[in-house]
């Protein structure tokens, strides 16, 4: 027996304050439900669900950062495929925004930054501090070149 593909109506076109209706009517229904039923955020640290909206670690940011990230190893990945040979370095590029993926998503998770870059490109430096010295044998601190320190209020610079 031949089955028989059933065609769809198409629908009919919608004007622009049906448009605007419907988008109202969904934001309304959107934020109904955020309130019947908050998001839990069982896979996000609570240290990242801490730090607020407008700050650059924050869980918003993070994900647009993410987002971002993957729409350019998108691009990068179609540019490996074309360059057979790697001269344009397209592979080590795909590579970079992978790991920065696989970084952010770490931080979500655990809580725990591994980069020494932050931001929607990985452009700006993480600063270090010194939280606890360590010691030599003399007694002296140990001190790293680049890493702020308490006791001498700046950032250590061995020049």
């Amino acid at each position: 027996m031949e089955q028989v593909k059933k065609i769809r109506k198409k629908r009919k076109p919608m004007s622009e304050e049906q448009r605007a209706a419907a988008a109202e009517r969904l934001k309304l229904a959107r934020e109904k439900r955020m309130k019947a039923n908050p998001p839990t955020y069982k896979n996000i640290h609570p240290s990242v669900l801490s730090v607020p909206d407008d700050q650059p670690m924050s869980l918003k940011s993070v994900r647009q950062w993410i987002k971002t990230q993957k729409e350019l190893m998108s691009a990068e990945r179609k540019a490996v495929r074309a360059d057979s040979n790697n001269k344009t370095g397209a592979l080590s590029r795909y590579l970079n925004h992978q790991a920065y993926i696989r970084n952010l998503e770490r931080y979500l998770r655990d809580g725990d930054y591994a980069d020494d870059y932050y931001g929607e490109y990985g452009t700006s430096k993480i600063k270090w501090r010194c939280a606890v010295p360590a010691y030599d044998n003399e007694g002296e601190i140990k001190r790293t070149h680049g890493v702020f320190y308490d006791d001498i209020g700046t950032v250590w610079s061995d020049l």
